[in-house]
């Protein structure tokens, strides 16, 4: 057995996974070192990233490595093994808290310019919209993404289904979308001949240009797209569906992806609260603006800013802001209690999120009542909403889905080398003039070229060959190593898509596709055909490009698992390593805050189990280390036990939180590994550790539960103190002393 390359990198990120890493990774080290395995952390924090952004002109003793652009260099080699957990994918209000609690330690970091006027604000503005949004999966990302329910996940949620809320053949829900003078309809696509260096360059009325990108660099055979979205008739759009909504009597609620589309989708965000507060932003527009209130960061950063104007002003906005709410449609909330909307928060309503939350529960959210309502779903883009769309249709004829019985949708997406949208951030800029926006080649040929108007939204985007080609081979992989048929979500009217379908049409043939279903569909069709076989109890296979990668991930498994956190993630790196995803749940603000008030983590660390086997999976593959492979199988037999035996964590104090589910965990691990009979000195070494954790798990289980219903202290939220936070999340003394010991076990 070689150990040489038994390292596995562990990445500290955020919130609840945070939380969780703080119980779970010393019972993962103990374990790992029985077969020589070395666990690494490695911050990639939102904190973690600002400071790292900072570090050069930081005094020395503030200075921290950069581990995300290490772990970015390590994605790209055989021997990188990384097991990635959610981080947040921070928008501006969340990064400025993270800020402010950063200077509060100390931190010499300056502010967040909102206006930057001088090359130093430009620069310091520069580096903290890195840091914004999904900076962390496009860098660690170098391959496609396989995402799966595993087979024991599937098998628990049909014996114990989640709820699912019953439909109404008179539902009033439905989706909303522009069809036109958005980036769906204005897409333009080439595929480049040969390496080039491409520009993107504004022409505007008087014949001048500003040059909006200076260089990208492109490779023969990518593929290119560029689009707009209209301002003017997204306006025209959003104050249609307000008094749609209000004279249908349903909710008002807007669906967006201001994480991931981080310079796109809050500009589309703040048009939204300006249409919805038409009256507030006529007449106190400017003060707002002067004071750095903007729309973009939601109606909850107007609020809390409102001491930046004077007096009078404030009220007047204070009271017009009631006054919309009060004569508008009624709108969708995040949280009724404390008054929390749908355009509270950029970030609150993810559409990959949201939008199935709201299907698997009767096509309603809450209103401000408090109680469930139908809902006008409003999605300005139409590439996708005809996903949604088209699902909402399906549970109006239909009625809910049944977990017990219904297939499942694996996904293989195409995301490796920031493909598509992902890649899009460095080329989305707001236009401040009338003009063209065209890209050119290196030569000054113009590639694609769109006339905009003040406040349009441009963006371009890129997809390599090297990963479509691999995205098509590990399809049709998938597709027979699990014998379901698999389909491309593809639109031949869409000019991206075009482009895309040529390619996977070529590469299909260079594929050995004997005896195999492989179909292309535009993706409303391909989601009626998906739904006809998933109630059939049919899998089907999604083959798709990034962002329906992230929509579907969420989508069918919240409606088969009742959570997409229960997934399979695995990311075959290009270079022939791996990266494993602990599931797509988000990093669960909500988790931290009732941790905090009642000493409560109900965080489920189920993807970081599955992830992990995988993980050791691969490393016995690639390290010849035999023993890494017998922890794996132990590992996901116990996984299943902790499943069937219902210690999961719960909801509720009193009963079993993230801790008590790592103890089980702990202990059904050991019990397998000390029955396994392929490694004997390793059964003979756990056999005691496994007896200790059964005798003492009354004692462990109460230790665990006796802190539940007070206040916890973690000394911070985006940079919580390392030992109040270990101190919290391992209160079991009889459970660490325990779990130390397994270390000097062999």
């Amino acid at each position: 057995m070689s150990t040489a390359d038994s390292r596995i990198i562990y990445t500290h990120t955020d919130e609840a996974p945070m939380l969780a890493t703080a119980s779970f990774l010393p019972i993962l080290e103990a374990f790992a070192s029985t077969a020589g395995i070395h666990v690494e952390t490695r911050d990639i924090s939102l904190a973690g990233r600002i400071v790292a952004a900072f570090s050069d002109l930081l005094p020395e003793d503030q200075r921290e490595a950069d581990a995300l652009a290490e772990l970015g260099e390590l994605a790209k080699t055989p021997e990188a093994n990384i097991i990635k957990l959610p981080n947040i994918s921070a928008s501006v209000p969340q990064l400025k808290a993270a800020i402010a609690e950063l200077q509060g330690l100390g931190i010499a970091l300056p502010d967040y310019p909102e206006s930057p006027s001088t090359d130093e604000e430009r620069d310091v503005r520069a580096r903290y919209d890195a840091v914004k949004g999904s900076a962390v999966n496009p860098v660690l990302r170098e391959g496609n993404s396989d995402r799966r329910a595993p087979q024991a996940v599937k098998n628990f949620a049909r014996k114990h289904p989640h709820r699912m809320g019953a439909w109404s053949a008179d539902s009033k829900t439905s989706v909303a979308t522009m069809g036109h003078d958005d980036f769906r309809s204005n897409e333009q696509s080439v595929v480049m001949e040969q390496d080039d260096t491409l520009s993107i360059v504004e022409v505007l009325a008087d014949g001048s240009e500003t040059v909006l990108k200076q260089a990208i660099p492109v490779l023969a055979g990518e593929v290119v797209d560029s689009t707009t979205m209209s301002a003017s008739a997204l306006d025209r759009f959003l104050a249609e569906q307000i008094a749609a909504a209000q004279e249908r009597g349903v909710l008002f609620s807007v669906h967006l992806k201001a994480t991931m589309m981080k310079v796109s989708d809050p500009i589309l965000f703040g048009h939204v609260v300006r249409a919805f507060f038409p009256d507030v932003f006529a007449r106190y527009g400017e003060q707002l603006a002067a004071a750095g209130l903007s729309a973009n960061n939601g109606l909850g950063g107007i609020l809390a800013g409102l001491d930046a104007l004077d007096p009078e002003t404030a009220q007047g906005v204070r009271e017009g802001i009631e006054r919309g709410l009060a004569e508008g449609p009624e709108l969708a909330m995040v949280n009724s209690d404390k008054g929390i909307t749908n355009l509270h928060v950029p970030s609150d309503v993810i559409i990959d999120a949201s939008m199935p939350a709201m299907i698997r529960t009767s096509g309603h959210m809450w209103g401000p009542d408090g109680g469930e309502h139908d809902t006008l779903a409003v999605i300005p883009d139409s590439s996708y909403a005809g996903v949604y769309a088209a699902t909402i249709e399906d549970c109006i004829a239909h009625g809910a889905f049944d977990p017990t019985t219904m297939g499942t949708v694996p996904n293989v997406g195409l995301m490796a080398q920031k493909a598509e949208e992902y890649g899009s951030h460095d080329k989305t800029f707001e236009i401040a003039e009338a003009g063209r926006v065209e890209v050119r080649s290196s030569g000054g040929q113009v590639l694609m070229s769109h006339d905009v108007a003040p406040g349009d939204v441009f963006r371009a985007c890129q997809a390599k060959d090297a990963p479509i080609r691999d995205w098509v081979s590990l399809a049709v992989s998938r597709s027979r190593l699990s014998g379901m048929p698999a389909v491309f979500w593809l639109d031949e009217t869409r000019a991206h898509d075009r482009n895309l379908i040529a390619k996977v049409t070529a590469y299909l043939a260079e594929e050995d596709t004997d005896g195999l279903d492989l179909r292309i569909l535009a993706p409303a069709e391909a989601t009626t055909h998906t739904l006809e076989r998933v109630r059939r109890g049919e899998d089907t296979i999604s083959v798709t490009g990034n962002v329906l990668r992230d929509y579907l991930t969420d989508l069918f498994p919240i409606m088969e698992l009742g959570t997409s956190a229960k997934m399979l993630s695995v990311v075959p790196l290009m270079a022939g390593g791996g990266l494993f995803e602990t599931g797509a749940g988000g990093s669960a603000p909500k988790h931290v805050q009732q941790l905090i008030e009642e000493d409560y983590l109900r965080w489920d660390s189920l993807g970081e189990f599955l992830a992990l086997a995988e993980s050791l999976r691969h490393l016995a593959r690639t390290t010849d280390n035999a023993r890494a492979a017998v922890i794996a199988d132990a590992l996901d037999r116990a996984t299943e036990t902790l499943l069937n035996e219902g210690k999961s964590p719960q909801r509720r104090l009193g009963t079993i939180d993230n801790r008590g589910s790592h103890f089980y965990l702990a202990l059904y691990w050991a019990q397998e590994l000390a029955r396994q009979t392929e490694d004997a000195e390793l059964a003979a070494a756990f056999a005691p550790l496994a007896q200790e954790l059964a005798d003492d798990e009354e004692t462990i289980a109460a230790e665990l539960l006796a802190v539940q219903g007070r206040r916890a202290d973690i000394g911070g939220y985006y940079r919580p103190d390392p030992a109040r936070t270990a101190a919290v999340m391992r209160p079991s003394a009889t459970l660490n002393r325990i779990i130390d010991e397994i270390g000097e076990a062999l």
